[in-house]
């Protein structure tokens, strides 16, 4: 059926109010960072700013998941929707009154960091009150749809209101692009915990031996396991690294870093994120499975590679929207499959886990294609990263292949 989440009225709202809010945080991203680079010209905060962004995911996202498998998962979403008004709040205050200092914006960008963990499995666990088994796969792929389109529309939005308003000014009026997601979370009915009523939490801890415990009921089901290895291996090897890296592959085009070149480039993976969600939402042709997952992996990794090699801008850009219809496809697959067979009182935290490895390993990725970059340079640190992504999802394959 096509777009099949979409036709839960809940749902649709849900998606809706939630693209306004992850719209929001981009523009965020978007004004904050030019103030930062306005205010200090420090690329070490510049840095700090995206790992801030990825830590959080990789030291708490199994006990955001524990969390969520605890308590109302719209009160968890509500808690970090109010973090990142605060964050966007501050960062205007403080710039309007010119008293940003560098330890607001650090105590800022953190604060902006542990919003995105506590909201995280919440917001994976209400999708089953909302549409069920039947139609999460759908679901999970049309909010990663609106996490790229908020990327394509965040830059735009936030420039227009950098215009319009002054930075201060747009980052106070960004925060009121969050409030009707937070007050519909009031209305709606679904806690995260309503079809697994019948199910009892199994009450553990936040701790290290916690997360080993998880660690290892994951690896007793094959399936969430390998997927829970591809999520971290395509996430510490590239993840979304090559992105801050775009000016230097955009040069090799003869492209302006503040072009319209750049831009698309900067925007062609987003882009074929959405491409590829609409195909496979019109089509419906590939249903959830592991070896589905880990093969659309390899083809991911393939063009990534291929990317920094290409000579023609053309066809550039075309790989990085082909990359971008494979993420796409294989992302949604792997938190499907995680959710769909985690046991129920356990699911927060199985989806905590796979945040670690698909979100919080992309900390790894400032070093595999980033620092390693300034060693070999950033072309070849990408074809050897998404080199090693091909031969150990090849590998995944080849043992998929054989089960």
């Amino acid at each position: 059926m096509k777009f099949a989440a979409l036709r839960v009225g809940d749902y649709r709202r849900y998606f809706f109010l939630g693209l306004l809010a992850m719209t929001a945080d981009n523009i965020e991203h978007v004004i904050s960072y030019w103030v930062i680079f306005v205010k200090f010209h420090s690329p070490a905060l510049g840095g700090f700013a995206v790992i801030s962004h990825w830590v959080p995911f990789l030291l708490f996202s199994v006990s955001s998941g524990a969390l969520a498998d605890r308590y109302d998962c719209r009160k968890l979403i509500q808690i970090g929707q109010v973090l990142f008004m605060v964050a966007s709040a501050a960062w205007g205050l403080l710039f309007l009154t010119d008293t940003l200092r560098t330890w607001h914006a650090v105590a800022i960008l953190i604060i902006h960091g542990l919003a995105g963990v506590v909201i995280g499995p919440a917001s994976q666990l209400i999708l089953h009150d909302m549409v069920g088994a039947g139609q999460l796969h759908s679901a999970i792929r049309l909010n990663a749809t609106a996490r790229n389109l908020a990327i394509l529309l965040g830059p735009a939005v936030g420039g227009g209101m950098m215009l319009a308003l002054g930075p201060a000014w747009g980052l106070l009026a960004n925060v009121l692009l969050y409030l009707p997601f937070t007050v519909f979370l009031l209305l709606t009915p679904y806690t995260g915990h309503l079809q697994r009523a019948a199910a009892a939490v199994r009450r553990t801890g936040f701790g290290l031996r916690d997360m080993l415990d998880t660690f290892a009921e994951a690896r007793a089901d094959r399936r969430i396991f390998t997927m829970i290895v591809l999520g971290a291996t395509t996430s510490f090897f590239v993840g979304n690294a090559f992105q801050a890296q775009m000016p230097a592959y955009a040069h090799r085009f003869g492209a302006d870093h503040a072009g319209v070149w750049y831009s698309m480039l900067l925007g062609g993976n987003a882009f074929g994120a959405v491409i590829g969600a609409v195909i496979l939402e019109t089509s419906d042709v590939l249903r959830p499975a592991a070896r589905t997952a880990v093969l659309c992996a390899v083809l991911w990794g393939i063009a990534i590679g291929l990317f920094p090699l290409v000579d023609s801008y053309a066809l550039a850009l075309g790989l990085l929207v082909l990359a971008g219809v494979f993420n796409i496809t294989f992302s949604s697959m792997a938190q499907t499959l995680v959710q769909v067979l985690s046991p129920a009182e356990i699911r927060g935290r199985m989806v905590g886990l796979y945040s670690t490895a698909m979100l919080g390993l992309r900390a790894g990725s400032g070093v595999t294609v980033g620092v390693l970059g300034a060693v070999i340079g950033v072309h070849w640190s990408l074809v050897l990263s998404a080199a090693a992504v091909v031969v150990i999802s090849g590998e995944l394959l080849r043992r998929e292949g054989r089960r």
